[in-house]
């Protein structure tokens, strides 16, 4: 008998990233409050989520019989939309 194999719902999470710059040591000051004035990137990851709680969402981008690739965990309060893609 073949096992059932598990299916996960593909998304597309769109989120705020966090952003650091700078170098070691001494920066221009200038340079960076300019920089500390720009929003902060929207980011869009596809995947397949594996889990979802309160705090976060979690996405593979690849998923084998047992393998898969690295996991992507998006906290849920840089989250601003989450849409369920649908199989073609």
């Amino acid at each position: 008998m073949k096992k059932k194999e598990k299916t996960y719902p593909r998304v597309e999470v769109i989120w705020v990233d966090a952003q650091e710059r700078g170098e070691i040591g001494w920066n221009n000051l200038k340079e960076q409050l300019k920089f500390a004035k720009k929003p902060c990137p929207i980011v869009r990851n596809v995947g397949y989520e594996v889990a979802r709680d309160d705090d976060h969402i979690s996405l593979l981008h690849s998923i084998g019989d047992e393998e898969c690739s690295s996991i992507e965990k998006i906290p849920k309060a840089c989250i601003k939309n989450i849409i369920t893609l649908k199989e073609e």
